[in-house]
């Protein structure tokens, strides 16, 4: 792994990642909206930064183009698409043998065999009924954007995250197949270990094609 791009890169988990790709001493290409550029101003010339909207096919082709690895962190923004755009942008766009690493949340299942609790299965209920009905967020559009990846014959993983929290590295997360496993129940992640895991999946085999349920190592 030489080059990394990171999609989504001005954000909480994106700058995370960035600054572990570059501890690996990786090459790293951020994308990210126009507005928010200066928000990568910390990094100053060690990254390389492409303005625009995720979902838009030019600026990823831009980003992606020489990458061995490509991190996506899938923000169901709006009501328009922007996660399933971004997804379908990634993969249009990506050389066939990069590693791609896409970020969500517990909610999305790959194979449907995952267990939620009543209060989880009616709290995204609730939420995503909320966001859209304000034209804010849109979960439904994340799922079609997992939908669109695991149908995908790209070397792709789904990092599914569990409840975020900030504060010092916990080390690397442990992670399931499944929701609902022992393993993961305390459903709590460091948002800076989840980059790390993010990043770890770029060069670790045994992810490709699966969609890891990850929690912290950290029982509590």
């Amino acid at each position: 792994m030489k080059k990394v791009c990171i999609v989504g890169a001005s954000g909480k988990l994106g700058k995370y990642m960035v600054q572990h790709c570059l501890d690996k001493g990786y090459e790293v290409v951020g994308v990210c909206r126009p507005e928010s550029v200066e928000k990568l101003a910390e990094f100053g010339d060690n990254i390389r930064i492409v303005p625009g909207r995720t979902n838009d096919e030019n600026t990823i082709a831009q980003a992606v183009k020489g990458c061995d690895g490509v991190l996506t962190v899938l923000v169901p923004w709006g009501v328009k698409g922007y996660s399933s755009g971004t997804a379908q942008a990634v993969l249009n766009n990506a050389a066939d043998g990069a590693r791609l690493i896409f970020s969500c949340g517990w909610h999305i299942t790959k194979d449907g065999k995952d267990t939620y609790s009543w209060f989880f299965k009616t709290m995204v209920s609730a939420f995503g009924a909320v966001a859209r009905l304000f034209r804010v967020v849109d979960i439904q559009d994340q799922i079609r954007a997992t939908n669109l990846i695991f149908g995908s014959k790209k070397l792709w993983t789904v990092v599914r995250g569990s409840d975020l929290e900030e504060g010092p590295s916990e080390g690397l997360p442990v992670w399931s197949e499944h929701v609902g496993d022992d393993e993961i129940a305390h459903n709590r992640t460091r948002r800076i270990d989840f980059a790390l895991f993010m990043v770890h999946a770029l060069t670790n085999d045994e992810l490709v094609h699966k969609a890891p349920a990850i929690a912290s190592r950290v029982k509590q």
